[in-house]
């Protein structure tokens, strides 16, 4: 089920669950923001991120975050967009180029799905090429914004590392859609949706763990090995999937049952129709880092960041300025 933004521009010529995963929330690629306080059956996580109440202000230890500084003129931005999206493309681009153009995607996917006002500006400067992808990306975004019902005043106690190796993350998507028939790009979207493909270590408001955010009672009927490890995690977010139906053609309410939000199942088939029909959008996804979305606006939390209470923002901010 993919969604299209509704365009007055011609288009035509962006495991939390009843008993699956749980997420620290907001997010992958996105991987960001407080989303709808967690019930007893579902909460959400990653590049959505449920805050504590708790207002402790110890000393993290950060690696200030590298970034470009994005044109505030929506045209620009879009310009931006669109030569990012190209290098990802761009078989001969260097890993460093790679970073930069993830780095831009990801930040330029953010601002423009806050602001629907600007399509009429921003999609007329796509080429035909890349609409499809990106009105993709900006319809996922906005899903996972809708998802958001308030914002923290405080960052995640959360310890933020490098995911596990592009190569090796998609060989176990590809292990796991052959043995329970749950496609790999929907894993690699809930993953990235849900830890940012394994950067956030930390467990969620309801208490969920491991790269694919599993609860342990969920853990002990469809986990076997380790709950942290990339490879048991995601095997078994598959076998809980196939589970509720994903194989049989539920799609929606095998992820539905993932985490209980319409706007989560849709998000994450926005993410997942990207990657199916361009399979080299995933290596951009995976360089996605963690920026979390605030009362102050979006803060990124570099690798090396590490908190065991949360962060004032403020605090964080006045320190550690966002480029």
């Amino acid at each position: 089920m993919r969604r299209t933004i509704v365009l007055t521009v011609a288009l035509a010529a962006l495991v939390a669950c009843s008993g699956g995963g749980a997420r620290p929330t907001d997010r992958a690629a996105v991987s960001d923001a407080p989303a709808a306080a967690p019930s007893t059956t579902a909460s959400t996580t990653t590049l959505l991120a449920a805050p504590s109440t708790t207002t402790t202000t110890p000393t993290p230890v950060i690696v200030p975050p590298p970034g470009p500084k994005l044109p505030a003129d929506p045209a620009a931005l879009a310009d931006a967009l669109v030569a990012a999206e190209q290098t990802i493309r761009d078989p001969a681009a260097t890993s460093e180029q790679l970073d930069g153009a993830a780095r831009v995607e990801q930040l330029a996917y953010r601002r423009i799905g806050e602001h629907p006002e600007w399509d009429n500006i921003v999609f007329p400067r796509v080429p035909p090429e890349l609409t499809g992808a990106v009105a993709t990306n900006v319809a996922a975004r906005r899903e996972f914004l809708n998802l958001t019902t308030k914002l923290s005043d405080t960052l995640p106690a959360w310890r933020i590392v490098e995911p596990a190796p592009a190569d090796e993350l998609l060989a176990y998507y590809r292990e796991a859609e052959a043995r329970y028939g749950v496609g790999w790009s929907y894993l690699a979207a809930i993953n990235l949706v849900e830890t940012g493909m394994g950067r956030i270590v930390g467990l969620s408001t309801a208490g969920a763990q491991g790269p694919m955010q599993f609860i342990p009672s969920t853990w002990d009927r469809y986990g076997e090995g380790d709950i942290n490890s990339p490879h048991d995690s995601i095997l078994a977010a598959a076998r809980y999937l196939n589970a509720n139906g994903f194989a049989d053609g539920n799609i929606d309410g095998a992820l539905f049952r993932y985490n209980n939000h319409n706007n989560y199942v849709r998000g994450v088939e926005e993410y997942a129709a990207v990657m199916a029909a361009e399979p080299v959008t995933f290596a951009a996804f995976h360089r996605w880092q963690i920026v979390y979305r605030t009362t102050l606006g979006d803060v990124v939390l570099p690798t090396g960041y590490e908190s065991l209470e949360p962060v004032p923002a403020a605090d964080y901010l006045a320190t550690h300025p966002q480029t």
